[in-house]
């Protein structure tokens, strides 16, 4: 009986250990198609040109750090009701900092 139990928690923790350090690196790709499916277009209405990455690049950007920039996503996935997990808030943060931003981690 002992075996059988010490064989459970073995494999309880290999799987959540795996599950942990899967969602430890951000995905890159899943952080840009939550962009373009849900910030491009309210952001290119918000420069007033057509054009979302606009917001990013612009001279008085608030996004002034790495940390600015996960609040900053975090706010318009609450704001906006994005019903982003805070996963896909990593993967856009992510993709963010790699495509414009460039914060050192």
């Amino acid at each position: 009986m002992k075996l059988l139990q010490l064989k459970l928690c073995f494999a309880l923790v290999a799987i959540f250990g795996l599950n942990l350090y899967a969602s430890a690196s951000p995905d890159i790709a899943n952080g840009k198609k939550i962009d373009e499916q849900k910030c491009y277009a309210c952001h290119a209405k918000k420069t007033g040109f057509g054009n979302g990455d606009m917001i990013y690049t612009r001279s008085d950007s608030k996004v002034k750090n790495l940390q600015n920039l996960k609040s900053m996503v975090a706010m318009c996935n609450t704001e906006l009701r994005l019903d982003l997990f805070p996963e896909d808030e990593a993967d856009v943060t992510a993709f963010l900092n790699q495509q414009f931003y460039k914060f050192k981690k």
